[in-house]
């Protein structure tokens, strides 16, 4: 009888751990229709011809009075924004780990980001600042629910399960993305047929994607589970007492809150040569998703259905792409398979800059490449940083991770930006981006993970 009612309580949590999960899984189909549709799709060519309306005859627009090309506005905001959210998710992080209660903060964060991205609707003429202050808002929104969503990953997957996990996460919001976009095409390529301009058909397709973000947040809020927890004795390592530490982790704000976790996390400096590592090649890939359809619009002088369908392409194999590197992560390790998407990435890059212009064909052969690759090194990155993190610290390491991912990633766009400045072309702006690739791969290839996973306190998988 006891035998039965310990295999029953077992069964019950496994059974609540899945719901949890399919639960946690739905937020990644809830926000990355903003990723795709917004950042990658639609949002840069349009809020360029916006801002191109509002330029001086030189092409300069004149954002607080400052000149910049207008074809660089949209890189800047997205750096702006990425500034912007480095005060904010040390904050998001260590609140949610001093109260245990994530779901508020991610309900808040979540639902301000839909907000400012359904307000895009009324993004029209020369308002150019309107659209640079959204995207602002929203592109931070996006950044602090990503630091509380991805902490709940080590809560609800053990360590065995965390590749897979975190792949059918990214698959699921591949999915949305690929989902959305294809209403998207048919709105967009037939807005006659529906009595639209091709601007409304843009608009009302910027403001979909916010209101699809809001209305699924609605399940991992139902599914989630709060969990107060409590950091392992002994983190300070300057001998002070946990309750100590925790206060001074939590009094500070923006750069002081990260400066005191990254004070805290010098005990695992193998979790910060992963960090740093990530930081770098993962900035090359957040700017190729965000300037890609710049890059075919501008340079490769493709329409905006070409983009539509590259960028649909990409969703379909990324999704196959996250799940087939989650199966290589179970032979060959994270770290292995990571490293090798980091190569395809280098050589994809490498020949967009080759790409002719007007070639619908070869860039669909570039979104391919990059489809595949994309999906399962994000996917992969996650699930090796959840074994790096003490238990108990989940939210406020994620901060660091978060900062990396997406707090940190404003350099590649920033470089993009100032390398079309300055020498007014496309091709130079993408080409630079293989740097952060290469550099990446030497910085991970220097890791122990092993050694990381063992010094965060955690049981190490048989392959990692």
């Amino acid at each position: 009888m006891g035998t039965d009612t310990v295999r029953a309580g077992a069964a019950a949590e496994a059974a609540e751990r899945r719901r949890e999960q399919r639960g946690w899984y739905f937020y990644d189909w809830a926000v990355s229709v903003y990723s795709t549709s917004v950042l990658t799709v639609f949002l840069g060519p349009y809020l360029t011809s916006v801002a191109k309306s509002a330029a001086d005859p030189d092409g300069f627009v004149h954002p607080l009075g400052i000149p910049v090309r207008a074809g660089s506005f949209f890189a800047y905001s997205v750096s702006a924004s990425v500034i912007l959210s480095i005060f904010l998710m040390p904050l998001a992080g260590a609140a949610a780990d001093r109260t245990g209660r994530k779901k508020p903060l991610l309900a808040t964060a979540a639902y301000l980001g839909a907000a400012a991205t359904t307000g895009m609707f009324f993004l029209d003429g020369d308002r150019y600042l309107l659209g640079g202050l959204l995207l602002i808002v929203a592109n931070a929104s996006v950044a602090v629910s990503m630091v509380l969503y991805n902490a709940y990953l080590p809560q609800i997957a053990p360590p065995e399960e965390r590749d897979a996990v975190s792949s059918r996460g990214w698959a699921f919001g591949y999915a949305a993305g690929a989902l959305v976009l294809v209403a998207n095409l048919v709105l967009f390529t037939a807005h006659d047929s529906f009595g639209v301009a091709e601007s409304t058909a843009v608009r009302v397709c910027l403001a979909s994607a916010g209101i699809w973000w809001g209305a699924f947040t609605l399940v991992p809020l139902r599914r989630l589970r709060d969990r107060r927890t409590t950091s392992p004795a002994g983190t300070s390592d300057s001998g002070t007492s946990d309750s100590g530490t925790s206060a001074s982790r939590t009094s500070g704000h923006g750069w002081r809150q990260l400066a005191a976790t990254v004070r805290d996390m010098r005990r695992q400096p193998r979790t910060l040569a992963f960090l740093l590592a990530y930081l770098v090649y993962n900035d090359g890939i957040q700017t190729v998703i965000s300037q890609a359809s710049v890059y075919g619009s501008e340079e490769l002088d493709l329409g905006q259905s070409t983009l539509i369908v590259a960028v649909l392409l990409v969703q379909l194999l990324a999704v196959a792409g996250a799940l087939g590197m989650g199966r290589l992560a179970r032979t060959y390790g994270a770290k292995r398979t990571i490293l090798g998407s980091l190569v395809a990435w280098t050589v994809t890059i490498g020949a967009g800059y080759f790409l002719p212009a007007g070639s619908a064909a070869w860039f669909f052969v570039l979104a391919a490449g990059i489809g595949l690759v994309l999906g399962g090194s994000q996917a992969l990155s996650r699930s090796l940083f959840s074994h790096l993190v003490p238990r108990g610290r989940e939210a406020e390491y994620f901060s660091a991770y978060e900062m990396s991912d997406r707090g940190m990633s404003w350099l590649g766009p920033l470089l993009f930006g100032l390398t079309y400045q300055l020498t007014g072309s496309y091709r130079d702006a993408i080409i630079s981006l293989v740097a952060f690739f290469v550099l990446g791969f030497v910085l991970l290839a220097r890791v122990p993970v092993r050694l990381a996973v063992r010094d965060a306190g955690n049981p190490v998988p048989d392959r990692i």
